[in-house]
């Protein structure tokens, strides 16, 4: 017997299942223990989602009736279109749920749902290591040849 995946927009009611995701992302990438997020980031994200003033959204995977991944994007403006931009700035599966789809569905709706406002493309950022994840970008989207630097303040 096959489960069924359901992509779909976040509600209120996920939260408990949501937070151990983020939290599971973060720690992903390094953000745990002493340089975990502060809580305040955490709340002021979740009530982004659900805020209709703000550009930015989330969608989960629901495997039965377990959330099992989790996706977040927004759209902003740029200088080279004149239509908003998709960027999508965090992906995430749990760990029993790697390789079985469920990031590429995530993916997938996220194409949907920028083409459906318009947008002219939909872009992210992975670390260079995380290479299991690469495999899958390499298979879906165009590696753009930029890279990204920062300073933080």
């Amino acid at each position: 017997m096959s489960t069924i995946l359901i992509i779909r927009p976040i509600t209120l009611a996920d939260y408990t299942q949501w937070l151990p995701l983020w939290d599971g992302y973060n720690a992903f990438y390094g953000r745990s223990g002493e340089t975990a997020l502060d809580p305040e980031i955490t709340s002021t994200t979740w009530a982004r989602f659900f805020d209709p003033a703000e550009p930015m959204y989330a969608l989960v995977a629901e495997s039965d009736g377990k959330l099992i991944g989790l996706t977040h994007y927004l759209f902003h403006r740029t200088t080279n279109a004149i239509n908003l931009t998709c960027y999508l700035q965090d992906l995430f599966t749990a760990e029993t749920a790697r390789g079985k789809g469920a990031g590429r569905a995530l993916i997938n709706e996220v194409y949907n749902r920028a083409k459906d406002a318009g947008s002219p493309r939909v872009y992210w950022t992975t670390h260079e290591t995380n290479h299991t994840a690469m495999e899958l970008y390499n298979k879906i989207a165009d590696k753009s040849g930029f890279l990204v630097y920062r300073k933080l303040l």
